[in-house]
């Protein structure tokens, strides 16, 4: 085991997500953030992503899951990341595999690890994908399982309309398509309806390496992808800040993700009058 050096030396963090990508897009930059100051950064992705879109060019010869897996472990060491766990659950289908089987898993991977702090998607899903719905609720009784071993839990979220804007920016871009699109996703459901962020943390000094990340990405980021033609500067601007809830499950203590993310904003809750009245899609 390779010994870190750096401010966080000695601390541990564990990334749970359902597909070889969802970590670089959903909290790239902290996981680079905190894996430079010397956390030990581990992740665990639940599928291969063998239902994911394949992009022009990508050989038809080897299984899209095999492309995602390698594509997954370069993206991993462009962030930082120690450790990779890769679990072969049928992508697209977490809702319909052995949800026991499934906690149990990360729940091994909890013990093993030993993390201070878990990250994972909010309820949300960040865009109410069914498998990333899927991992928020096991994770979660994952974590509610250890009792006072437990480690702090912090959900990753969108801002509404940021996803919008990282497309409708790089389309102002040289040479970028009209028609760029996040796999064919409505780009407002993207932070639609997610719970208001507690802590947004400032990564923007490692937004070219979350970026990077994304773009190793190849088989899902193509030339109709926003990421393929956002500028470093743009990056910088849009991707650099990533936003989170803690869980009431968990350790309560306060962990390195507050007091490492100097300059951080604490996001004040909005009024339940100012939240949308509308039910969330299903």
């Amino acid at each position: 085991m390779t010994r870190r050096q750096g401010s966080l030396a000695g601390l541990r963090l564990l990334a749970v997500f359902a597909h070889p990508d969802d970590e670089s897009l959903a909290c790239g930059g902290t996981l680079a953030m905190c894996a430079a100051e010397g956390a030990r950064v581990s992740l665990l992705c639940a599928t291969r992503g063998e239902a994911g879109r394949r992009s022009p060019g990508c050989s038809e010869d080897v299984c899209l899951g095999a492309v995602r897996r390698a594509e997954l472990h370069e993206a991993a060491a462009s962030l930082g990341i120690d450790d990779v766990i890769l679990l072969d659950h049928p992508d697209g289908s977490l809702n319909g595999v052995d949800q026991t089987l499934f906690r149990h898993e990360i729940t091994l991977a909890l013990r093993h690890l030993r993390p201070d702090v878990v990250v994972t998607f909010g309820a949300d899903g960040l865009y109410w994908h069914p498998d990333h719905i899927v991992v928020h609720e096991r994770v979660t009784e994952a974590v509610e399982l250890l009792g006072a071993k437990a480690p702090a839990l912090f959900y990753t979220v969108f801002t509404e309309g940021l996803m919008r804007t990282v497309v409708e920016t790089a389309q102002t871009n040289p040479g970028a398509p009209d028609n760029l699109s996040l796999w064919t996703i409505d780009v407002d459901a993207f932070g639609a309806y997610a719970a208001e962020p507690t802590l947004v943390v400032d990564a923007h000094v490692y937004a070219d390496r979350k970026l990077a990340a994304l773009r190793c990405h190849r088989s899902q980021i193509d030339a109709q992808s926003p990421f393929t033609w956002l500028t470093a500067e743009q990056a910088e601007r849009l991707l650099g800040c990533e936003y989170f809830v803690r869980s009431t499950i968990g350790s309560q203590t306060p962990t390195f993700v507050e007091a490492f993310a100097a300059g951080a904003v604490r996001v004040e809750a909005k009024r339940p009058a100012e939240r949308a009245s509308a039910a969330p899609p299903l």
